[in-house]
Order: structure tokens, then sequence, then C-alpha cells
């Protein structure tokens, strides 16, 4: 799937307008562009160790330099990105419990932190398909599916830090990795060209997206070093978040315009983001789909599937309209579906929860013997590990 229009309507897919007259029905350059965004977001649950018998619990598997080949979003695809830092966060921050893992091993290698994501850049390559250098944060959500909304109890905190004096409030969520110095870098780094920042999560990724967008424009780091005159815009492509701020937080992020612009994708049968009910107000610009008119979906479905972000991904490449039907107008494999839960239609003969490493990581050494090695070495592992 690529278009050459991307290129030329970047800014507007990005939200220039706030995607007026693009959303029902959906765009097909617009469709594109998400799923993108989607997949960058995906990466990260895929490469995320979640093997609790593992040195490396809450790792990435992959290391920088291979990291886009290893998760299968190389072949084919014209928008290429490296992943220059890994972003951590530490079991001491109160988090949900589905976000952050810990191993059994008694020589745990990551003392307490877990991966949360990442920031990566648009290569040349890239760059020329894109029509722009994009500069992306990319946040994962809970690894235990759904383990974080069984009691819906978040407690508004300040977060006057991040949007400055009028302390408005965001979900405990909202806390996220300093990823701001990586950001000024790259700025700084590309300040010649056209530049764009683009954040995604999924999940309580989706909240944490939210809230980096914000903290990036307040702390001005759209702006290079070189170039105050300059301000690249930033927009967040979150999918199945939760609400995030109350209504102070709202209006701090709506001031932000025009150089800040949020997309939120909502799966009509998930429950996740109708979460938490009191307190909260709605950011951004909602694109609305429904996986359950897709034919290929077991019916009724559950609450994991639903959330699911390949759910998510697949009611983009279907979606019609709130009024149309559903029918895949991007060639995205069903078998995604099934990556890690039970959702295809028996007839397609698609495995169950078929993603998984290699035998789940075991190599047989020269001496025969089958070890653990589950993680590639990166020189970005610990010395980055950016506290929340």
């Amino acid at each position: 799937m690529a278009s050459q229009n991307l290129a030329k309507r970047w800014r507007e897919l990005n939200g220039k307008n706030n995607w007026e007259g693009l959303l029902d029905p959906l765009d097909p350059d617009l469709r594109e562009h998400i799923i993108t965004y989607g997949e960058l977001s995906q990466a990260v649950y895929d490469a995320f160790n979640d093997d609790e018998v593992s040195r490396f619990t809450g790792a990435p598997r992959y290391a920088r330099h291979d990291f886009f080949d290893k998760v299968f979003l190389k072949a084919g695809r014209p928008y290429s990105y490296t992943v220059t830092k890994f972003v951590y966060a530490t079991t001491g921050v109160e988090l949900p419990g589905g976000l952050i893992l810990k191993s059994q091993a008694k020589d745990w290698k990551l003392q307490e932190s877990n991966w949360m994501g990442y920031v990566a850049v648009a290569t040349d390559e890239g760059t020329a398909a894109l029509g722009r250098r994009d500069v992306v944060v990319a946040w994962r959500g809970t690894v235990r599916p759904l383990e974080w909304v069984n009691d819906f109890e978040f407690v508004l905190v300040p977060a006057g830090d991040i949007v400055g004096s009028s302390q408005p409030d965001v979900g405990n969520g909202g806390k996220e990795p300093k990823v701001l110095k990586e950001i000024r870098r790259l700025i700084d780094l590309y300040q010649d060209e056209e530049v764009s920042i683009t954040v995604t999560g999924h999940s309580l990724g989706a909240a944490l997206a939210a809230i980096t967008s914000v903290d990036i424009i307040t702390h001005g780091l759209n702006k290079p070093t070189g170039r105050p005159d300059f301000s690249a815009p930033v927009t967040a492509i979150v999918f199945a978040s939760p609400h995030v701020g109350d209504a102070s937080f709202k209006k701090a992020f709506d001031d932000l315009a025009p150089d800040l612009r949020l997309l939120r994708i909502t799966n009509s049968p998930d429950l996740v983001p109708k979460y938490p009910l009191i307190g909260y107000a709605d950011i951004g610009t909602e694109l609305v789909v429904d996986a359950q008119k897709s034919k290929f979906l077991k019916s009724p479905g559950g609450p994991v599937g639903w959330h699911s972000l390949e759910a998510y991904m697949h009611g983009v490449a279907g979606t019609h309209g709130s009024k149309g039907e559903f029918k895949l107008e991007v060639d995205r494999d069903i078998a995604l579906l099934n990556k890690y839960i039970d959702a295809v239609k028996d007839e397609y003969m698609i495995p169950v929860s078929w993603w998984v490493e290699k035998n789940k990581g075991m190599v047989q050494g020269e001496d025969g013997h089958w070890r653990l090695q589950d993680h590639e070495e990166d020189n970005d592992d610990i010395f980055m590990k950016l506290l929340l």
C-alpha cells in the first residue's frame, strides 16, 4: 500500500484542518496514513519480551539497527524509519499491573525496569515517500489484556509541569518517560529540513502519547534551537485511548493549536475509550470504526478482541463510514488479527496466537544443549533507561 498523494498531503493528513471532511467516509490516503502509525505502535507489542522466565523480561527482543526488519515492517513499505532511542519505565512508579512485567529469574537484567517504546526518525528513503522528515514516538500499552480495566480506579493528579501553571489534571497513566532530550536532538539535527513530530500509542500507550504531544509543545521541543521562528507540527494518532484529562487539561490542549492536533481512533464495541466515566474530558478529533461489521471476525467477539490494536487497524482498513458496509480497501492480511488471540472465523484456517519467537527463543549451542537467547544486545539498553 503506497500512495503518491501522501507526500503532497501530509499536512492535511496530520490534521492541519482537524481532518475536516476526511473521516466519514474515510479518505483513502488518511486510511493508509492511520494504519502506518498503528503498525509503528503495534511494533512495540511485537518486540516486547513478556516471557517471565527470561533474564530479559520487559525488554525489547531486538536491537535498534534491525528493529523494523525483525517485526516485519520493512518489506513493501516505502515509509521506512530507524529507531534512535529505546525508552524505559520503572516499576517504582504507580502504574497498572498489566503495564509492567517482572521476571522470575534471579539475574533479571532490567532491575525493576520495563521497555515502554521508542523514538524513531524517517530514513532518507522514508522522508522522500512521506514528504518530510518525520520524528515518531511510539508507546505500548498493557501486555496482559485489560488487566488495568478490571476496576477502572483512576485518580486525577496534577500535571502542571506538562501544561504550565494552570494545574489541570491528567490520569495516573499520564506520567510519561523523559523522551524530550532525544526529540530535541533530532529536531536540531534536521532543522534545515521539513520536519514533523508524530506520537502514537494504543490503550494506555495512547494516553501516554496524548500527554507526550502536549509535553513536546509546552517545552518548545518542536522549535529547533537554531530556528526559533520555525515550529514543526505535532500530531498524536492514538488508538483505543481511555479518557486522559479533565476540562482544564482539555482547554490547555486546545490552546496549543494549530501546532498540536490529535486523532483518536475508537472501535465501536471497545469498552476502554468509554472509561473512566466521571471527571474526564475528550480531547482531539474522533474517528469511529466498527470492526463488528467485518465478515472475517467471530461474533459476538469479546472485550479483548475488540480492544486489540490489530482489530483497530482492521476496522480502519475496512470502514466505509458510520452508515456504510465493511469492505477491506487495504490489502491488510487478516492473519494479523490472530497474532495473540482467537479472533478470525475458523473457516479461514489461521492458527490462534501464532506470533511467538522461534523455538520461544531457545537456541542450540555447539555442545548440543539448548539455552534461552531472547535478546539482542544494544548499547541503548540500560544506559538510555529514561525513568518516569
